[in-house]
């Protein structure tokens, strides 16, 4: 059931090529900019099927919404929201530091939250209340004041009241590549934002990236992706069930198996095999096993070599002693230690963000955070004694490279 794989090759294979949808895309992104709200109508009925009256939900439809959903839904996503904020007040830096280095010379950094963010909220194959959580809740605790949140229409229930108790400022029933067009560009009815945040599609990814110039983005993400780290201690029903739970995200999701016990590997097959008979989405989950496998490791140290190649969007470690594997780990969105801890706790209840990097981008990009939605700025302090204490040095490098002006208004201080 599960194949043996090639780090090697495997690894460029899951990075997916927007130049085939740019196209597409550009139209989308210039008719929004064109015809703004009349455009995001137009699609919603072209692509969602979905006759719309308006594009903002209202304050009477956030109300609504909790009626429509399961009581105890409410009161689970009510609890997730505060785990969720819980661990990312911890994100948060200092609004200000200031430390005298040297005499006379004080440096610090000042951290400033974005004006207005932008939250996309897939809702495609499923709902996901959990993701409207993990994008607005990191935007508020870093104090930006205005979160423009955007899901496909017709917007789910659960969603809205997600999106409430998160705390989006506004909710936008638009999805796809012009909800993105939107949000960076602006409409009669949306005002652009500084930054957009969220998983999506590839059309969603394409638009995220053609308009990084009107508004910056958070990584590019693809397909769900898992990488466990096994020996032979582990438990062989605990990884086939985490393999599954990556699985029936999508038929593109892939999971990969890192191991140093080839009889490992044959019961975590065996039993991926068995339990994906019976797994309500079955259909998905074997075709994203076509993109899974295997990868044998002479030892945990080459495991851990392997895994970091991969850079995976989730890393699960289940090995009799994992806090070296961990720390030896350089490459990984989000990382799962020991055997009772699965991805889904990570991409519900447990704290942590499940909006993460994806095909090898861990290794360059964080997962999303607090620091997203903040820029800080470097601020000195520079008293007279100092100036004289790094004067010369200013003068001469200024003059070497030709900026006499710049000498000058240090020199004009220090006569």
């Amino acid at each position: 059931m599960l194949k043996r794989l090639d780090a090697d090759s495997w690894v460029p294979g899951r990075r997916v090529s927007l130049e085939d949808v740019y196209p597409a895309v550009n139209d989308i992104i210039e008719n929004v900019k064109a015809n703004g709200d009349a455009a995001l109508f137009e699609y919603a009925k072209k692509f969602d099927r979905c006759e719309l009256d308006s594009l903002l939900v209202t304050e009477d439809e956030r109300e609504d919404a909790y009626g429509d959903v399961d009581p105890k839904i409410v009161e689970y996503l009510i609890e997730a929201e505060s785990r969720i904020t819980e661990f990312h007040e911890y994100q948060k830096k200092e609004d200000l530091w200031l430390r005298q280095l040297h005499p006379g010379i004080t440096l610090g950094i000042k951290t400033t939250p974005l004006n207005r963010a932008g939250c996309y909220i897939p809702g495609g194959r499923a709902s996901y209340p959990s993701t409207a959580l993990m994008t607005v809740v990191p935007a508020r605790v870093a104090g930006v004041e205005s979160i423009c949140a955007c899901t496909p229409p017709p917007a789910n229930s659960m969603t809205i009241a997600a999106l409430d108790i998160a705390g989006a400022t506004e909710i936008v029933r638009a999805g796809g590549a012009q909800a993105v067009a939107a949000m960076a560009l602006g409409t009669e009815s949306i005002e652009p934002v500084q930054k957009i945040v969220g998983p999506g599609n590839v059309y969603v990814t394409a638009a995220k990236i053609l308009l990084r110039g009107n508004a910056e983005i958070d990584f590019p993400a693809g397909p769900s992706e898992i990488c466990i780290i096994a020996d032979e201690s582990a438990n062989p029903s605990f990884i086939a069930a985490d393999i599954l739970a990556q699985a029936e995200h999508d038929p593109n999701a892939a999971c990969v198996l890192v191991t140093t016990s080839e009889s490992l590997a044959d019961k975590v097959s065996a039993d991926v095999k068995m339990m994906a008979k019976s797994a309500p989405r079955a259909e998905i989950i074997e075709k994203a096993l076509t993109n899974s496998g295997y990868i044998p490791a002479a030892d945990l140290k080459d495991a851990v070599s392997i895994s970091d190649r991969i850079a995976p969007e989730h890393l699960s470690i289940q090995v009799s002693d994992p806090l070296p594997v961990l720390s030896a780990v350089r490459n990984a969105g989000s990382i799962f230690v020991g055997p009772y801890t699965p991805v889904a706790c990570g991409d519900y209840a447990s704290g942590t963000n499940h909006v993460l990097p994806t095909a090898g981008y861990a290794s360059v990009y964080s997962g999303l955070n607090v620091s997203h939605f903040c820029k800080t700025s470097t601020v000195q302090i520079i008293e007279q004694e100092g100036l004289e204490e790094i004067g010369d040095i200013v003068e001469a490098l200024a003059e070497a490279e030709g900026l006499f002006a710049h000498s000058e208004s240090v020199k004009i201080r220090r006569k």
